[in-house]
């Protein structure tokens, strides 16, 4: 999949509806669809970001260029008073994700208010709705995955076009050690760092390449892995690049990954008699999930993971990506209150 060598405002702009406006992707999607001509409605929470941490004021100027609207996706008539207003849409674009990963949280997000977005889009006239999923539904392991499933199954039967989107690792989720191997730490692996790869996607070329499901026909009415410029890479690689551009000697912390077959039987075992241990449970399990599976296209029938068949897509390099975060640090990244390391 080739990028446009610069984009241009949209020939024909469309009228589009976005929810998650203001996550990590949704910024980024919502900017480049404004970028390009297009009459964008953004959707937030009164308080938005992190930790309920960004004012209306601030989302607003995050959101330059898009109207932006307050009220609650997770409630349908909200969505209807608040957001559409009765208006017609052409498109709407969700960019939703449970920020936790948590049981009830991903139930919440990732079906039930992406749900109400689709109901509140048809109702309003839309043709197309674009979906920002994730790739590790393949293998579904985890609640979250099974509730975007849920989603996808129920937009596939809509009726309405649609364009699934499930990209592989974006640079900041593999971004949570730069600082600490900065400060001369080790950089921490499990096992021998080489049981998973990832093709990872920049946010601006993830948002690009959003924006094309739009405009590009032979984008619409499927699934649509996508990575990142250049080859897969594992865990002990993206070490070695930030030591390489720090000019040092690589330092490796090895963990072995068999921690992760102790505390989850213990955390599900004691999650039953202590109900607030089940996200923790569910945490655990995520975390074995994404230190033992590769963010790549999966082919089923041979029982492993496809580099090749993940497609590329984009300029945005890793490297160049880790080059500048080492000098300008990790402002704006939004890595959240839940990082492994």
């Amino acid at each position: 999949m080739n990028e446009r060598a610069e984009q241009s405002p949209a020939a024909s702009p469309k009228r589009i509806f976005v929810v998650g406006a203001t996550g990590y992707i949704g910024k980024f999607v919502t900017r480049e669809l404004v970028k390009r001509g297009h009459e964008v409605v953004s959707f937030a929470r009164s308080r938005s970001g992190v930790d309920g941490g960004t004012s209306q004021e601030e989302t607003r100027r995050e959101l330059a260029g898009s109207e932006v609207r307050f009220g609650d996706v997770g409630d349908m008539e909200s969505i209807r008073r608040d957001g559409i207003r009765g208006e017609h849409f052409d498109a709407v674009y969700s960019c939703l994700t449970s920020r936790t990963g948590g049981i009830e949280d991903s139930w919440k997000i990732d079906y039930r208010a992406t749900s109400n977005a689709l109901r509140a889009g048809m109702e309003a006239g839309i043709a197309h709705f674009v979906l920002l999923s994730a790739i590790c539904v393949q293998k579904p392991m985890l609640e979250f995955q099974r509730a975007k499933l849920k989603f996808e199954a129920e937009l596939v039967a809509s009726g309405v076009d649609y364009s699934i989107v499930r990209p592989t690792a974006f640079f900041k989720s593999i971004a949570g050690q730069v600082e600490s191997v900065k400060s001369g730490k080790p950089y921490v692996m499990f096992a021998d760092g080489e049981l998973t790869r990832c093709k990872p996607i920049s946010e601006a070329d993830l948002a690009r390449f959003m924006a094309d499901c739009l405009e590009d026909p032979s984008l619409r009415n499927r699934i649509l892995p996508i990575g990142g410029p250049g080859k897969a890479i594992s865990a002990r690689e993206q070490g070695e690049m930030l030591f390489s551009l720090l000019g040092r000697e690589p330092k490796f912390k090895k963990v072995p990954i068999q921690i992760f077959d102790v505390v989850i039987p213990v955390l599900t075992l004691l999650s039953k008699f202590l109900p607030k241990l089940r996200d923790k449970a569910e945490f655990a399990r995520i975390g074995k999930y994404y230190c033992s599976e590769s963010m790549l296209v999966f082919d089923h029938e041979k029982g492993c993971y496809d580099e090749d068949a993940t497609p590329s897509y984009g300029t945005d390099t890793l490297r160049d990506f880790y080059e500048r975060v080492l000098k300008e640090g990790l402002k704006g990244q939004e890595l959240g209150a839940h990082a492994m390391f």
